[in-house]
C-alpha cells in the first residue's frame, strides 16, 4: 500500500501525520497552511497519483484541513477522473473544523467531527481499519493530551502537558521548512516521539518543558549518523543547517554574471533568515562561492560575503540597498510571496538578468 499524506502545520497536524507512521512504511508526507499552500500541495498530490502504477493501491489522506467549496469540487473531480482511468485509489479527509460542513454533506470522502480534534479522528479512523506496524506505547495518552489542547480543554488532566507539545511544534524553527521539508518534518517528530517519552510522569508538563533545550541539541548534534561535540544550540543549529546547504549546493548555486563578464557563484536561499552564522561558515567551507543571499517573504534581502566579493555594491545595484563589504540588505518593492523555492529563485534569477 502506498500512502499520500497532506496535513496541517500545527500541532494537531504533525500528529496525525505521526500516527501515520504507526502504520504505514511507504507514505509520502506533505503539509500545508490554510490558503494558497493547501491547493498547491493538493495539486502537486493529484499529479503524483497519476504517475502512479495502476496496480498499486493507493490512499491520500488529508487531515487537519478544511477544503473550500472550490477545492472540495475540483479534487472530486479529480479523483473520478482517478477512478473512471483504473487506478486503485481511495481518498479521505479526516477534519474538525466547522467550516468544512458544506463540503463534508456533498462528498462521502469527506469526514468531519467537530467534537474531536484531527489527531483523535486519525487515531480511531487508523485503529478501526488497520493494524500498526510500530510501538504504539503512551500513544493513545499522547492522543488524549494533544486532543484536550487543541479543543482547549483546560480542565482536562493532559491539558497542560498538551499545551507545552504545541509549544515545542511552534518553536521548532531551527531547520527551515521551505528549503528543509524532510529535515524539518523529521526534526518536529523526533520532538513529538521524544516528547511521547514524559507523557505518562508525574507532572509530565514540567518534566517536558525543562527538557525541550536538551531534546533540541539531542537532535542537532546528530550530523550524518555521527555525535558532535556538545555546543551551543546556536552553533549546532548553525553546523546542522551549513551540512545541509553543502549537501543540497546545486539546487541552492546562483550565478551573476557582472556586467564585464566575470560570473560570480553564489547560494541562494529563500527564508533562511538569521544567516550570519550560516552564512559565514558555508563561505568559510566553500571559498568557490562569492556571496550568500537570502530572500524574505516580504522582499527583504540579506546578502554575506568573506572577502571575494563585494555584497554592499551589489545590494545597492539589485534592490537600492547597501551595508558592509562582507555583510548588506536591502529590499525588492515588486516581489510578492511566493510557496515554492523555485518559484523565489526564478524571481532573483529575473532580477540578476536585468543588470547583466
Amino acid at each position: 500500500m502506498i500512502v499520500y499524506h497532506l496535513s496541517h502545520t500545527d500541532l494537531d497536524g504533525y500528529s496525525c501525520q505521526l500516527l501515520m507512521g504507526k502504520y504505514f512504511e511507504n507514505i509520502h508526507l506533505f503539509n500545508a497552511n490554510y490558503g494558497t499552500e493547501v491547493k498547491l500541495n493538493i495539486e502537486n498530490i493529484v499529479k503524483k497519483l497519476y504517475n502512479e502504477d495502476k496496480e498499486n493501491e493507493v490512499y491520500f489522506f488529508i487531515t487537519d484541513l478544511n477544503l473550500t467549496d472550490d477545492e472540495s469540487k475540483w479534487l472530486n473531480r479529480e479523483y473520478k477522473n482517478l477512478l473512471e482511468e483504473g487506478y486503485n485509489l481511495k481518498i479521505q479527509l479526516l477534519d474538525h473544523h466547522k467550516t468544512g460542513e458544506a463540503s463534508s454533506k456533498k462528498y462521502d470522502w469527506y469526514y468531519l467531527d467537530i467534537s474531536r480534534s484531527a489527531t483523535k479522528i486519525t487515531y480511531d479512523y487508523l485503529a478501526e481499519n488497520f493494524k500498526p506496524i510500530n510501538n504504539m506505547d503512551k500513544i493513545e495518552t499522547f492522543v488524549k493530551a494533544v486532543n484536550a489542547v487543541d479543543l482547549w480543554l483546560e480542565d482536562d488532566k493532559l491539558f497542560e502537558f498538551g499545551k507545552v507539545c504545541m509549544g515545542l511544534i511552534y518553536e521548532a524553527n531551527s531547520i527551515n521548512k521551505l528549503l528543509f521539508e524532510h529535515d524539518n518534518r523529521d526534526f518536529k517528530y523526533f520532538l513529538l516521539e521524544e516528547a511521547i517519552n514524559y507523557v505518562a510522569h508525574e507532572n509530565a508538563h514540567i518534566e517536558l518543558d525543562d527538557k525541550i533545550h536538551f531534546i533540541k541539541k539531542k537532535f542537532l548534534q546528530n550530523l550524518n549518523g555521527t555525535l558532535q561535540a556538545n555546543d551551543t544550540i546556536d552553533n549546532l543549529k548553525a553546523k546542522f543547517v551549513t551540512n545541509l546547504l553543502g549537501q543540497n549546493k546545486e539546487k541552492f548555486t546562483i550565478d551573476f554574471k557582472s556586467k564585464n563578464g566575470k560570473v560570480h557563484t553564489g547560494l541562494f536561499t529563500y527564508t533562511l533568515s538569521s544567516i550570519s552564522i550560516p552564512a559565514n561558515t558555508f563561505l568559510k567551507q566553500n571559498d568557490d562561492y562569492d556571496f550568500f543571499l537570502d530572500l524574505g517573504k516580504s522582499g527583504s534581502i540579506s546578502l554575506r560575503a568573506d572577502g571575494n566579493f563585494d555584497v554592499s555594491e551589489f545590494a545597492q545595484l539589485l534592490a537600492g540597498g547597501g551595508g558592509h563589504r562582507n555583510a548588506s540588505g536591502g529590499k525588492f518593492k515588486n516581489f510578492k510571496e511566493v510557496y515554492r523555492y523555485e518559484d523565489a529563485k526564478e524571481f532573483i534569477q529575473k532580477e540578476f538578468d536585468k543588470h547583466q
